[in-house]
C-alpha cells in the first residue's frame, strides 16, 4: 500500500463536509422557525391579554360614566318637577291676583297650587281691587302717566310678598311719591289704623 492516497478519497471529505454543513444549517432554520413561533405565540397571547384588559377597563369607565350621568340626569330632573311646580304655584297667585283687580271671585287654589314650602316671617299683604274713587286720588298725587306704573309697581311688589313698608319705600323713591297711603290703600285697602 502506498503512502500516498487515491484522489477519490481527497473528493469524498468535501462532500461530507457539504452534508454535514447543510444537515447543520436544516437543523439552525427549523430550531430559528420554532423558536420565531414561539415568540409570535407569546406577543399573540399578550396582545390578546392586554386587549381583554383595555375592554375591562373601558367597560368600568363607561359604567362610571353611566352612573354619574344617571344621578345628574335625576338631579335635573327634581330641579326641573321642582321649577314647574313653583311656577304652577306663581301662575295661580297672578291669575288670583288679577281676578281680585278686576273685581272677580277667587277660586280656591287647587291641588296644583301647593302651598309654598318657606313662608317670609311678615304675612304677605292681601290685594284687593281699585277701586274707582281711589284713582283720581292715586292721579293727583303722581300725574297720569306714573300713576299707572306705581300702581303696577305696588301690585308686582305685593304680588311677590313685599310687605306695605317695603312697597311705600319704594315708591317714594322710585316716583318720588310722598304720600304712598293713596296708592297702598287702592291696592292693599285701607291699613288698619
Amino acid at each position: 500500500m502506498s503512502r500516498f492516497r487515491k484522489p477519490t478519497d481527497i473528493s469524498q471529505k468535501p462532500r461530507d463536509l457539504q452534508t454535514d454543513t447543510a444537515e447543520r444549517l436544516e437543523a439552525i432554520v427549523e430550531a430559528a422557525e420554532r423558536a420565531a413561533e414561539g415568540v409570535i405565540d407569546d406577543a399573540e397571547a399578550q396582545a390578546r391579554r392586554y386587549l381583554a384588559q383595555a375592554r375591562s377597563d373601558a367597560d368600568r369607565l363607561a359604567v362610571d360614566r353611566t352612573e354619574e350621568l344617571s344621578d345628574v340626569i335625576a338631579s335635573l330632573l327634581g330641579q326641573a318637577i321642582t321649577l314647574r311646580e313653583e311656577a304652577e304655584r306663581l301662575q295661580v297667585t297672578l291669575e288670583n291676583a288679577s281676578a281680585r283687580l278686576a273685581g272677580r271671585e277667587v277660586e280656591p287654589p287647587g291641588p296644583a297650587a301647593a302651598p309654598v314650602e318657606h313662608q317670609p316671617e311678615h304675612e304677605a299683604p292681601r290685594l284687593r281691587a281699585v277701586d274707582a274713587d281711589a284713582a283720581p286720588a292715586v292721579e293727583a298725587e303722581v300725574g297720569r302717566a306714573n300713576a299707572a306704573g306705581a300702581r303696577l309697581l305696588a301690585t308686582q311688589m305685593a304680588v311677590s310678598g313685599n310687605s306695605r313698608e317695603e312697597i311705600a319705600e319704594r315708591l317714594r323713591n322710585g316716583f318720588e311719591i310722598e304720600d304712598t297711603d293713596a296708592v297702598l290703600d287702592a291696592i292693599l285697602g285701607p291699613e288698619g289704623r
